[in-house]
């Protein structure tokens, strides 16, 4: 469960995940005051999570105690569609063999699959004037 209010400055967002507290700005270019990743940054971050943890799961079940993972991700837009590049680092694995399970494992990751499927949103606008019965 995520919940999320308006903050001090303008654009910002006070966010708890899961019991944990996050904060998501606009750019200073785009009128916020930049004191947090804005929203694409933290669809980007939890892509990044997703990644690393999957292949280092896989890892650990291969008994591959050297591996080592960093990914870097960058969001562009390109003819009116969303892209992202997505950079995987790997050192540490056996073989050539290995690198290549964690190349096809990468693109199936539980997040990347969910992006690439779209989501589907089901929104609620909750009028609080409306609903305490108040007339506007």
């Amino acid at each position: 469960m995520v919940q999320a209010n308006l903050g001090e400055a303008p654009y910002q967002v006070n966010i708890v995940a899961a019991g944990h507290a996050l904060l998501a700005d606009e750019p200073e270019a785009n009128g916020g005051r930049g004191v947090g990743p804005d929203p694409f940054d933290l669809v980007m971050s939890g892509l990044a999570a997703c990644t690393l943890i999957t292949l280092r799961i896989y890892g650990e079940r291969k008994g591959w105690s050297g591996l080592r993972l960093s990914v870097q991700l960058r969001h562009r837009m390109v003819d009116g569609v969303h892209q992202i590049d997505r950079k995987v680092q790997v050192t540490g694995a056996p073989d050539a063999a290995a690198i290549e399970r964690l190349r096809d494992i990468v693109e199936r990751t539980p997040v990347t699959l969910a992006l690439k499927a779209g989501f589907t949103i089901s929104t609620v606008l909750d009028d609080a004037v409306a609903a305490s019965g108040a007339a506007a």
